[in-house]
């Protein structure tokens, strides 16, 4: 079995996480990694809002409440005063923002089964609608096309365009 270290292991944690979040099988190919483990370690990890916390920096291992004093201390700054505070305790805004967000996340309560369940089904009736929206979109192009066409049939003949159409079987 292949061990992976810990450093690749976090930055493919943090790669999973939203903003932005790159999919498993994306990052099984760009790594090399079975999409299995991938899984694994993303449930190992467990909370999103937890994995938020991962230092992405050369920063030494902060506990939660040394991270939530840095949120509080921060709370009130402006973009400069950040800065100065972050390059003084080594630290970086990213990480900061996403400790305010874990904690802004802390009280939140978990989605029941129901909502969960609910939800899948609005994803589903979205996917479904779009492909159906996409197959509509896909006929109507290929009925302006064919309109199209019969137009320059009618010219290159030299028929009046509101002439009837042509019927089949009928001889010229």
């Amino acid at each position: 079995m292949k061990t992976y270290s810990d450093e690749l292991k976090a930055s493919i944690l943090t790669k999973m996480l939203p903003p932005n979040p790159v999919s498993v099988p994306v990052l099984a190919r760009e790594y090399g990694i079975p999409r299995d483990t991938l899984y694994g370690w993303r449930r190992q990890a467990g909370d999103p809002a937890a994995l938020a916390t991962t230092p992405a920096g050369p920063v030494g291992v902060l506990s939660s409440a040394e991270k939530f004093a840095a949120v509080v201390e921060t709370a009130g700054l402006n973009e400069l005063d950040l800065g100065a505070y972050c390059r003084r305790k080594g630290l970086f805004a990213e990480q900061i923002a996403a400790w305010r967000t874990t904690c802004q996340r802390a009280n939140e309560p978990r989605p029941t089964s129901a909502e969960r369940t609910e939800q899948r089904a609005e994803r589903e009736q979205i996917n479904q609608l779009s492909k159906e929206l996409q197959r509509k979109d896909k006929a109507l192009a290929e009925a302006a096309a064919l309109l199209l066409l019969q137009k320059k049939v009618r010219a290159i003949w030299e028929e009046p365009a509101d002439a009837p159409s042509p019927t089949p079987g009928a001889s010229r």
